[in-house]
């Protein structure tokens, strides 16, 4: 492997999310890669396009759809042969990352078991995550109340839009 690759690589991995850079690292995905490319008796360049391939897949870059087409078309493989190396590195390198990047969020889960309240909220809410919050929460920005107002218009909501009393505002605020 080239040094100019090994760096891409690093490069790239450091952009994604913590746990997906976690998973990744605990997963030798290079070396399984040079194994499959070494078992389809692929070159030294072809196995690092096979590298890269696995790489741009990893990031998300490529949509899993097109794994093997890539293969086929940049590591110049037989469509069968591009197939079965795609299918191998599926079981072998994006599998066991998957499943660790799936544990790795469910034991980090605050939350695991939602009330059927939290989720009417989040529905009614449009998707706005800030429902799952504690009160007085360390997430909150105003633990107290006071920093916004829990209604798209601005004003406190009325008993027609679920509350009674206004007794603690919890800010608005939306994830993109």
């Amino acid at each position: 492997m080239t040094e100019k690759l090994k760096q891409t690589i690093e490069e790239e991995i450091a952009g994604l999310p913590k746990e997906g850079q976690e998973a990744i690292g605990a997963v030798p995905w290079v070396k399984i890669a040079e194994e499959i490319g070494k078992k389809n008796n692929l070159t030294e360049e072809e196995i690092e396009d096979f590298q890269l391939e696995t790489l741009l897949m990893l990031i998300g870059a490529v949509d899993s759809e097109f794994y093997a087409i890539n293969i086929e078309n940049h590591v110049e493989t037989t469509k069968d042969q591009a197939k079965n190396m795609a299918d191998e590195a599926f079981q072998k390198i994006f599998t066991p990352i998957r499943n660790m990047i799936e544990e790795n969020i469910k034991k980090n889960m605050k939350n695991k078991n939602p009330n059927w309240e939290q989720s009417l909220n989040f529905i009614l809410s449009g998707g706005d995550y800030s429902t799952f919050l504690a009160p007085n929460s360390p997430l909150e920005e105003y633990p107290s109340g006071g920093g916004g107002l829990s209604t798209p218009s601005g004003k406190p909501a009325t008993p027609q839009e679920g509350n009674e009393t206004q007794k603690t505002i919890i800010p608005v605020f939306s994830i993109k």
